[in-house]
């Protein structure tokens, strides 16, 4: 049985001179690494036909059998064997050619070089991992100075690659989560609001500090990681190649196991415990501080509001973020987002974008309520 994560796509033909099927790698580059320019001094791109691959519609079909990511075979996350595995690196091999020569020709039809692109996405080229559209959405990033900037960072050139919403999405998230955040504290805690003003902070302060890893963390991303070395341990080559979204669709020429997908989780909740435990602790900390100014110059208070355990709360904080957080932002991000809002509204993005706004808010909000639930029901906030 398989578990999804592809592309249904069908060749769409051009309208220019020749076919793809005339046009293959080896006949168009003698070396490892051709700069666009020199690529276009062999061919023209305006002058040759290509198929390209065109989305109809997402579906979750990363098989059990297919062995690995896009670094395939390394560690724990191999499988088929056998025929079976062999076609299914036959049909890798055939994506990872079609998706080089989509690159190369939108990059000498652009006038790009190779060489001036970073190295990470240069190496992806030329090893075929990348596909066409990957390119076109690079380009057309390139244009915005701010989104120009940002691509210098792996991290978001990988997101921004993904999702060209992603900023947009990180602003939302960070913006909506101080307001949620403090409405879900009064929905709980009511005429105890205000008695109860110093945990409420903490939790403000730790929600700040958590919303941006809580969006960049689990969003989909376009790997642009180069394969570990050959001396690498199994676990690391696992973790090395499991998606960042464990429901993110896989390009072209790149698969997930059920296994990668599972130790995306796993992966990612490491880190939002750690996010957690740390923004807690700095939270925690402020709140024990105002506490004790408050007694220090309002002697009645004393006895009044009790100060917030450390460690406990932040160990709690942290476990939360890397259980709770962790799957309800991968399957806003993954599924709610990319599976089904992105393909309805692809060519109506202010449309797509009120849309995520809504949902991340709801999250938002949702996830205060639970956490609120979850303090009192382990005991570390007590209702007054």
């Amino acid at each position: 049985m398989a578990i999804a994560s592809c592309f249904f796509c069908v060749p769409t033909p051009n309208t220019t001179a020749i076919s793809e099927s005339n046009l293959t790698w080896p006949h168009l580059v003698s070396s490892p690494r051709l700069s666009s320019s020199s690529f276009s001094g062999v061919i023209s791109a305006k002058s040759i036909s290509f198929h390209r691959r065109v989305s109809i519609s997402p579906v979750f079909s990363a098989s059990i059998d297919n062995g690995g990511s896009d670094n395939n075979g390394g560690g724990l996350g191999g499988g088929g064997g056998g025929d079976e595995g062999k076609n299914n690196g036959d049909r890798d091999g055939g994506d990872r050619d079609r998706n080089r020569n989509e690159a190369m020709l939108l990059l000498a039809e652009s006038g790009t070089e190779l060489e001036s692109l970073p190295k990470d996405l240069a190496a992806a080229i030329e090893a075929g991992r990348i596909p066409g559209s990957v390119i076109s959405k690079f380009l057309e990033l390139q244009k915005s100075a701010v989104m120009r900037w940002l691509m210098q960072f792996a991290g978001f050139r990988e997101r921004l690659l993904a999702d060209d919403l992603f900023l947009a999405k990180l602003a939302m998230e960070c913006g909506v989560g101080v307001f949620t955040k403090t409405a879900a504290e009064y929905e709980r805690r009511r005429e105890n609001f205000f008695n109860e003003l110093e945990v409420v902070f903490a939790d403000v302060v730790m929600a700040i500090i958590a919303d941006f890893m809580l969006v960049y963390l689990p969003a989909p991303t376009v790997s642009l990681r180069p394969p570990l070395a050959l001396t690498a341990g199994g676990i690391s080559k696992f973790f090395h190649n499991c998606p960042d979204n464990a429901f993110q669709m896989a390009l072209s020429g790149t698969s997930y196991t059920l296994l990668q997908r599972l130790g995306a989780i796993g992966r990612n909740g490491a880190k939002l415990f750690a996010v957690g435990t740390t923004s807690s602790l700095v939270g925690t900390a402020v709140t024990n501080a105002l506490i004790k100014a408050r007694r220090a110059v309002d002697q009645t208070s004393e006895g009044e509001v009790e100060t917030v355990p450390i460690v406990s709360t932040s160990v709690a904080y942290g476990v939360y973020m890397a259980v709770s957080s962790n799957l309800r932002y991968q399957v806003v991000a993954g599924v709610i987002e990319q599976r089904l809002l992105e393909p309805m509204l692809h060519q109506h993005k202010l449309a797509l974008s009120a849309l995520c706004f809504a949902v991340r808010t709801g999250n938002t909000f949702l996830g205060s309520l639970l956490w609120v639930d979850y303090a009192r029901f382990i005991g570390i906030q007590k209702s007054h």
